[in-house]
Parts: structure tokens; C-alpha cells; sequence
């Protein structure tokens, strides 16, 4: 079976979904947003030698202390992200930012001194609030000056099913965020993770649809919201 490009997909499922809907307009109202959610997962690359950060996002733990105010162990997925950091590094050694269970990896495997941890944040009470995927974007940035323009070309390194909402994100929050071109991120599943969702690829894919689509979901109800407000005046 040869391979069909985006846009004929995009077409076939708008026309599929005009005859289940009953309806064109809804159709082309709600493919975009399966596309962007469920469809595509293969970010924008560009060549290593054009960043100016790295910014890795962390996949799974192993279950650590039973003690809500301590950290889990990182896991071996986090290091091959750290492994994977350290590739992208070589080809154009600029900032990183890592959140912990990565960061672990590059200062103690991989010998870095400068990498940038993005810890969890500490409740009032000791107990300990692990930051979304979202959050780690808005961390990398305050932690970086508070404008996520000037940050350039940011490489995202990521686990292969995560990369691309990772990569959404980062620019939902305005990071001009890519993967590097030469360097594949790593795919492997531990089937010890302490995070259930990141045990198995078929749960995690199920997982990342649900996390994407519910993004698109509150962008277009906010959108519709304003357009209601803005109506009223």
C-alpha cells in the first residue's frame, strides 16, 4: 500500500465524516482539530547547528520512598533522554534545560555542570506537586528571563510518543520550539514505571490523544466564549 500524503488523508476523513455526520461544515469543523490531536506525531525538525537550548522533557520514574514529600527514583527512560540530551549537546553545546529526572543523568552519568533542573514545586506542607508538560514550559521560560522569543531555537528532546505534544506546548507558550534533525528520539517503554500511563505504548497513546485533544477542546471553547462576549457588547 503506498503512502498517502496529509492532505489527501485530511480530505478522505473530511469526506468520511460529512457522510457520518450528515453534515460538510461540521466535517471540516472537526477534522483539524483530530488531526492536531490524534494524527500527527512527528514534529518540525531542523539541523542541531541552528538552536540556541535544549529543553528535555521527563517520561515515567520508578517508584521511589513511600513519602509524599520525597522524589521518586528517575527511571531508566529518563536516561536515555539524558543519553539523548547529551547527542543533540555534541552536535551544538548550548543551555539545557532538563526537568529533574533527566537533569539527574546529565550531572551524574554525564559529568555537566550547568544544566538548568526544573524541580518540583513544594507545597506549604513538605508534599511534593510534579509539574504537567505545560508547566515545565512555563518554569523553562520564567527560569530563563520571562521571554520565550528571545530563548531562539529551542531543540526539544523528548520520548518519541511524547515529543510532539512536548513540541505543542513549548510553542503554545511561545517557544520557537523543534526536535534536532540528526538525532532520533528514544521510543523504548518501561513496564516498571511507577507512572501507569507510561508503562505501555497502548495506553500511553491513548493517554496523549486524550491530553491533546482536551488542549484543543479548551482552546475552542475559550475562542467561543470571547466570540460570545464580544457579541454581546
Amino acid at each position: 500500500m503506498s503512502a498517502i500524503s496529509r492532505e489527501d488523508f485530511r480530505k478522505y476523513m473530511t469526506d468520511y465524516l460529512a457522510t457520518e455526520l450528515g453534515s460538510r461544515e461540521a466535517a471540516e469543523s472537526l477534522v483539524p482539530a483530530l488531526m492536531e490531536s490524534a494524527l500527527c506525531w512527528r514534529p518540525d525538525a531542523v539541523p542541531a547547528a541552528k538552536i540556541n537550548r535544549i529543553i528535555a522533557y521527563a517520561f515515567g520514574n520508578r517508584s521511589g520512598p513511600k513519602d509524599p514529600k520525597a522524589l521518586p527514583f528517575p527511571g531508566p527512560m529518563n536516561e536515555e533522554l539524558a543519553d539523548t540530551v547529551m547527542r543533540v549537546h555534541k552536535l551544538k553545546p548550548v543551555r539545557i534545560y532538563a526537568q529533574w529526572e533527566i537533569a539527574r543523568f546529565l550531572t551524574d552519568k554525564h559529568g555537566l555542570k550547568d544544566v538548568v533542573s526544573i524541580e518540583p514545586v513544594a507545597r506549604p506542607d513538605g508534599t511534593l506537586e510534579y509539574l504537567s508538560t505545560d508547566g515545565v514550559a512555563r518554569s523553562i521560560i520564567a527560569q530563563d528571563g520571562g521571554d520565550a522569543t528571545a530563548m531562539g531555537i529551542v531543540a526539544v528532546v523528548a520520548h518519541a510518543d511524547h515529543v510532539q505534544r512536548c513540541v505543542d506546548w513549548s510553542r503554545l507558550r511561545g517557544i520557537n520550539a523543534y526536535v534536532a534533525k540528526e538525532v532520533p528520539m528514544p521510543a523504548p517503554y518501561d513496564p516498571l514505571s511507577g507512572q501507569d500511563w507510561t508503562r505501555r505504548r497502548d495506553l500511553y497513546l491513548l493517554h496523549d490523544v486524550l491530553t491533546r485533544l482536551s488542549l484543543v477542546r479548551s482552546q475552542a471553547m475559550a475562542k467561543a466564549a470571547s466570540e460570545a462576549a464580544t457579541a454581546a457588547v
